[in-house]
């Protein structure tokens, strides 16, 4: 059984161990926190902000698995950023990560009242694009060389999820 629930203070020293393990941190945005502190302000953000800002924990049969969030993109256009997903070394293999996904986009769709979700991934994460179409998400397109990681410039696979795609 697969839930998902705010992340709490005391989330905060799991949450930066897994998003700064070897075999995650390569494959997340920079700009994501990844010491406890950076952590923990996201978590207060998350509880002061929910409708704009949000950290989950991703629970499977009741332990913590894994990481995701959303980041309102647009107010009045009604879009959120889904990113920060990461899934701990123990629960991988077992799709925990989409039908997280799938719950999230239904709460952020249906509870929240946004239109479109985005998210965007390395072109060398291929786990993280082959999640994304499983959990639904169209792929729009490439921005290429966008970013500077791993002192190379990457691609961004970018995808995109409206409402009604769900109800399709």
């Amino acid at each position: 059984m697969v839930s998902l629930r705010r992340a709490r203070p005391d989330d905060a020293g799991w949450i930066a161990e897994l998003m700064s393990g070897e075999d995650t941190e390569p494959f997340l945005s920079q700009r994501r926190a990844f010491d406890r502190e950076a952590v923990l302000e996201e978590i207060e953000r998350s509880e002061r902000k929910p409708e704009t800002f949000g950290r989950f924990v991703v629970e499977a049969d009741g332990e913590r698995a894994g990481v995701m969030g959303f980041e309102e993109q647009s107010g009045p256009n009604r879009i959120a950023h889904l990113g920060g997903l990461a899934v701990h070394p123990d629960f991988r293999g077992r799709r925990i990560a989409d039908e997280g996904a799938r719950i999230l986009q239904r709460y952020l769709f249906e509870e929240l009242g946004y239109h479109r979700l985005e998210l965007a991934c390395y072109g060398y994460n291929e786990r993280a694009i082959k999640h994304a179409e499983r959990a639904g998400f169209v792929r729009e397109g490439v921005k290429r060389r966008a970013y500077l990681r791993h002192g190379e410039w990457q691609d961004a696979v970018l995808f995109g999820l409206l409402r009604e795609d769900l109800e399709q």
